[in-house]
């Protein structure tokens, strides 16, 4: 390069690096607390409102009780890790947990089913569904109570660099709304399979559609 050349280049060289500011490292563990607090924020607000149900740690809840919201609670924790690492995305970064644990997860509806099909009330699924008078409460609250979550989880990923919005929001629905339904699951008394099988995983399903069609604006870069 001609020393001409190299004096027209330098100026804009320094210009350019003028403008550049530094980035913070975004690590994993911050994300992983950011989540955390923004679930033991949304449990603590649960208590408040609606106070905790003390029968799930005196031994009174049932057995399905505990698989369901633990069922919930390995879907939530899957996702939420999935949309964490999207924020830095590199080659081999798969995301094949949280369709396992959806997997796993489905397992809560077709259980109500096979128990309304048991008490012969599976032709009238969606009549035998309302029947209950605690079920749209639950789902509007776990609604609800995935509100922090998915707050959280964008404002993580707008700091970073989703190569799919798309998937990203979706996994950001199902994550907010799986530990939403946990939180709020934890003051809800009722721990029969119909109910928790639908009312508590509806929830999920909605969040999945929401974060499929609604979120990826919010996400692209």
């Amino acid at each position: 390069m001609s020393p001409e050349k190299s004096r027209a280049t330098n100026p804009l060289i320094e210009q350019m690096a003028a403008d550049l500011q530094p980035v913070r490292t975004i690590k994993f563990r911050d994300g992983l607390i950011l989540v955390a607090l923004a679930v033991l924020a949304t449990v603590l607000a649960v208590e408040l409102v609606d106070g905790l149900w003390r029968g799930a740690w005196s031994g009174d809840a049932s057995a399905f009780f505990l698989i369901t919201n633990g069922l919930l609670l390995v879907l939530g924790c899957a996702s939420a890790s999935s949309v964490l690492n999207m924020a830095t995305p590199r080659v081999g970064n798969p995301h094949e947990g949280p369709k396992w644990a959806m997997a796993m997860a489905a397992v809560l509806p077709l259980a109500a089913f096979a128990t309304l099909l048991g008490h012969g009330r599976a032709q009238n699924f969606v009549g035998a569904a309302l029947d209950d008078p605690y079920g749209l409460t639950c789902f509007g609250a776990g609604l609800l109570a995935s509100m922090l979550t998915a707050g959280a989880l964008i404002f993580w990923l707008r700091r970073g660099a989703p190569v799919s919005p798309t998937t990203a929001g979706l996994h950001i629905g199902v994550a907010s709304t799986a530990l939403g339904s946990v939180a709020y699951g934890l003051a809800c008394p009722i721990d029969g399979v119909v109910h928790l099988g639908l009312w508590h995983a509806a929830p999920v399903v909605a969040g999945a559609l929401i974060g499929r069609f609604a979120l990826p604006p919010l996400l692209r870069w």
